[in-house]
């Protein structure tokens, strides 16, 4: 059974209406129409709460309708990319601020020929672990803003 009907069945066997459920999740009374029309399906975090409010468990509410496992599974790899993508912006941005505490810390000096001493590449590698960990971070949250 797909997910939509098989909602709408949990919610008519309950004797509950769409504003009724909405209410209960939140959501508006199209957006149940949405998911018992098959239009749309709700994420991992709305299933949880499906399946609290009609007290059934996730496999009779997910495994019923492969549509509906694609999406999570999908869901789920979203949001472990993300997460490395959130990592590495961030690690970026901290290794540019190392960079640059580095040439801080190590300073200049002239040796005994007149010669100056310094890390002077320090700097742009901050730069650039800085511009690159900005970006990153950037494009992640164009994407997460795009999709909701």
């Amino acid at each position: 059974m797909d997910f939509g009907a098989q909602m709408k069945k949990l919610r008519t066997s309950r004797g509950l209406t769409q504003g009724q459920v909405a209410q209960k999740l939140n959501v508006s009374r199209q957006t149940i129409s949405s998911w018992e029309n098959n239009r749309n399906l709700p994420d991992l975090e709305m299933v949880v709460l499906i399946a609290r409010i009609f007290n059934i468990s996730l496999d009779n509410l997910i495994l019923g309708d492969p549509t509906m496992t694609n999406k999570l599974v999908k869901d789920g790899s979203e949001m472990k990319r993300a997460k490395w993508n959130l990592y590495f912006s961030l690690s970026m941005i901290f290794a540019g601020i190392i960079s640059f505490l580095l040439f801080r810390l190590i300073g200049s000096t002239v040796d005994s020929n007149g010669y100056l001493q310094e890390p002077f590449f320090l700097v742009p590698i901050g730069y650039l672990f800085l511009l690159v960990g900005l970006i990153d971070g950037v494009i992640y949250l164009v994407q997460r803003f795009k999709r909701n």
